[in-house]
């Protein structure tokens, strides 16, 4: 399909393929010899070309399954060489079009850099209320269905087409040597910025495309895409009924957008996935900077370093050789002890060998920090029985204002977050921590969101109200209002409900 693109005309292929492309898009699907001269020229062929050339790439093209070629018996011939000219009319083929599609696509994909828009998650969370608001109303339009999934399928492309070419630009870069070191190191500063500038709010737009994807589900996949199949208005084909490859193309693509952002099997969505690459992308390139900018500090790296000590083991003409060179670049150690003498030095001879001499006390700090042993007076010790008594006390305290918070918290049943009413400051922070690790959890299938305290003792379960509501909480030191929720609390040991509280 490809050949004519290694072909010893190719550049002359490529503009003839490049000039039915053009023609295709403006609605002509046949181009005659004179035509075709024609619209060489206005895709930026200029090299004069003869007939039998022209004539001669042609049938290339179509040996090649390229193009096709049909008489044009709708025309009136004057004369036998218009006849010839103007007789033959050539046109795409299947295998054609999908070659020029498919070289366009290469180009493409050459001049084009990937990116990471926050603004395409917002655009498919968009798409997806769309089509929620859609699939709720009974005088929708099926032709809406079919023209909101089409652009939420878009976007969907968009985001994995951009996040792949990113990924390997960026892991190109990573792997970028020679540059110009402060070239180098303005790039990675702003791709580091870019990065970071992404990350910012990226859980939480990613839940927000999750939660969209719920609700749409709710109404049903199938019903979306057969609304979308109606709406769609295929035309019939010669070889089969459309619907059938058109929805599966479409179960694919909604799997796709599943398993990036709410995994019917329970795995990690790909999002997050995202967000753990980009973080280590941000500290891979500042180690690398780093590293390049402490390399051309030095004279040399301990890269090339080792590179030239590997030449000289290569050189090494005997096996004594070897040990010697081994034993000089890696068992070096500092002549600290050299100053030090015996006790008595007179009742060693100068002349005498070292071999004979005898050892001299080396201390075992000598060679870490470069000091022998002093000995002088232990330092006074001091008595800490007061701190641990102190500490001791705080302890027992904290952990009764502790109890005595648990004791007041606890439920037997689900209560309402404004039927705790006023509450002591310490007791009203404990349930301020309760309800943030709640809050922060995901919820489950029915809405409720678990939490446990660090120690595993106490655990919170916060469900919404179906009527809403707001929760007031008072304190000595203020007040606090938000959302009303049904709060349950269990602690260890305690069953009792604590009194002054409705239950839910």
């Amino acid at each position: 399909m490809f050949r004519f693109t290694t072909a010893e005309k190719s550049e002359l292929y490529g503009a003839i393929l490049q000039a039915f492309g053009a023609a295709n898009e403006r609605l002509e699907t046949a181009l005659g010899l004179d035509d075709v001269r024609a619209r060489l020229r206005t895709v930026g062929w200029l090299d004069a070309i003869h007939d039998d050339d022209l004539q001669e790439a042609l049938r290339r093209l179509r040996e090649w399954q390229l193009l096709d070629v049909v008489q044009n018996h709708a025309e009136n011939y004057r004369t036998a060489e218009e006849y010839e000219r103007r007789n033959l009319q050539y046109s795409l083929t299947r295998r054609g079009e999908a070659a020029f599609a498919g070289v366009e696509h290469a180009l493409s994909v050459l001049a084009s850099t990937g990116a990471l828009q926050t603004a395409v998650l917002e655009a498919i969370t968009d798409r997806l209320d769309e089509l929620y608001v859609l699939l709720g109303g009974s005088t929708s339009s099926d032709r809406r269905v079919f023209s909101t999934l089409q652009e939420l399928e878009g976007h969907l492309e968009a985001l994995l087409a951009n996040t792949k070419a990113f990924n390997g630009e960026l892991q190109r870069l990573l792997r970028a040597e020679g540059a110009d070191l402060v070239t180098f190191r303005e790039v990675k500063a702003a791709t580091v910025a870019y990065l970071q500038e992404f990350l910012v709010n990226l859980d939480q737009r990613g839940q927000t495309v999750a939660s969209a994807v719920e609700r749409v589900e709710g109404w049903g996949v199938n019903l979306l895409h057969e609304r979308a199949l109606r709406g769609a208005e295929l035309p019939p084909l010669a070889d089969g009924d459309p619907a059938p490859a058109w929805l599966e193309r479409r179960r694919a693509r909604w799997e796709g957008l599943q398993a990036w952002f709410r995994p019917v099997d329970g795995s990690r969505p790909r999002v997050e996935q995202l967000h753990d690459v980009a973080r280590r992308a941000i500290v891979t390139l500042l180690q690398v900077l780093d590293r390049i900018t402490e390399s051309r500090r030095r004279s040399s790296s301990a890269v090339q370093d080792f590179r030239e000590l590997a030449r000289w083991f290569a050189a090494a003409p005997t096996e004594d050789d070897l040990h010697r060179l081994w034993s000089t670049a890696f068992g070096l150690g500092p002549a600290r002890h050299a100053h030090l003498a015996h006790p008595d030095p007179e009742l060693v001879p100068s002349s005498g060998s070292w071999a004979e001499a005898p050892p001299v006390e080396v201390s075992a700090l000598l060679r870490t920090s470069g000091r022998t042993e002093r000995f002088t007076r232990t330092g006074k010790v001091r008595d800490i029985g007061g701190i641990k008594a102190a500490r001791a006390e705080r302890a027992r305290k904290e952990r009764a204002e502790l109890e005595a918070a648990w004791d007041v918290l606890i439920t037997d049943g689900p209560v309402r977050l404004s039927g705790f009413g006023m509450l002591e400051h310490t007791v009203f922070e404990r349930l301020l921590d309760l309800l943030g690790r709640a809050l922060a959890a995901r919820p489950d299938s029915g809405g409720a969101r678990r939490a446990v305290t660090s120690d595993g003792r106490v655990e919170v379960v916060l469900r919404p109200l179906p009527d809403g509501g707001r929760a007031v909480l008072r304190t000595p030191r203020g007040r606090l209002e938000g959302p009303d929720h049904l709060v349950e609390i269990h602690s260890a040991g305690s069953a009792r409900e604590p009194a002054g509280r409705e239950a839910g």
